[in-house]
């Protein structure tokens, strides 16, 4: 026994290891990825299916093996339909490049904090007079097909001109406003809508906006509901509600000045992630 066990280490090279190593960590990134997504209920399901196929053939069973082979055969297909925006998501995630900043961490702190005091002003002003409002911050997946769909403003970003925006009746405030960087760069852009099932009745189109365009992308949707002037805000297709504006500002202010772009992302989920429970109240 220890002869062989010997043989086995002896025939592991460094680049075995490494080849390992590299599969390790692409399975762990895929499951983290497909986790608390729709794509992990399906992937039971596929599970399940390779299951069945396999004991059918030692079974003998073939006339369902023959069946579940040619299901297996026309599912690739299927998944990959199934799956569009799952692995748009992961390619433009796999697509982001390490070498070029966005452009929220490229700006100076003064700029960065004066930027962030805007929109929490301008949101806290809505939430008191209930003033819908749905504004998407940017971050490193740029937004340009949803920012044509509605008027691009490019201008320095206030938190009069937000208001002016969001005031009801004016022309530009049934849509979303995308701020990239310090500048207010569109407004009234119309935005995908989340196909979740799960969320409270009392949440409409605008709430289903905001997850939506954080399911596709990296950005940050914040929320103020014209019925109750409650302030949410979503991120990676999570809906977080209840939130007050000294906390919003907090972490927005985290996110924009932390120096480590993974901690910065950490610290952004960690937020996120503790809120999550409110979405049911």
């Amino acid at each position: 026994m220890q002869e062989f066990f010997t043989n086995l280490v002896s025939g592991i090279s460094v680049w075995d290891v490494a080849d390992i190593a590299i599969i390790a960590f692409v399975l762990y990134k895929i499951l983290g990825f497909i986790r608390e997504t729709r794509a992990e209920q399906l992937i039971k399901g596929l599970l399940i299916l390779i299951v069945a196929t396999f004991l059918s053939g030692v079974l003998h069973l073939n006339a369902l093996n023959w069946i579940l082979k040619g299901a297996m055969q026309f599912g690739v297909i299927a998944l990959v339909i199934v799956f569009q925006p799952e692995l748009r998501r992961g390619l433009e995630y796999v697509g982001r490049s390490k070498f070029i900043r966005p452009q929220f961490a490229v700006m100076d702190k003064e700029n960065v904090k004066t930027m962030v005091s805007a929109v929490v002003k301008a949101v806290d002003r809505f939430s008191v007079s209930k003033t819908g409002a749905l504004i998407i911050m940017e971050r490193e997946i740029a937004l340009n097909d949803y920012a044509e769909t509605g008027v691009i403003v490019n201008a320095e970003l206030s938190a009069e001109l937000l208001g002016n925006i969001f005031y009801v009746g004016a022309p530009l405030h049934d849509g979303a406003a995308i701020i990239r960087g310090d500048m207010l760069f569109a407004a009234a852009c119309v935005l995908p809508l989340t196909e979740k099932k799960d969320l409270p009745t009392e949440l409409g189109t605008r709430h289903r906006a905001g997850i939506g365009i954080t399911e596709v992308s990296d950005a940050l949707a914040i929320i103020v509901s014209e019925e109750t002037g409650i302030i949410s805000s979503a991120f990676n297709g999570n809906l977080t509600r209840f939130l007050d504006v000294k906390t919003l500002e907090k972490n927005i202010l985290n996110m924009y000045l932390s120096e480590k772009p993974d901690n910065k992302k950490f610290s952004f989920l960690n937020f996120f992630g503790k809120e999550k429970r409110n979405v049911s109240k």
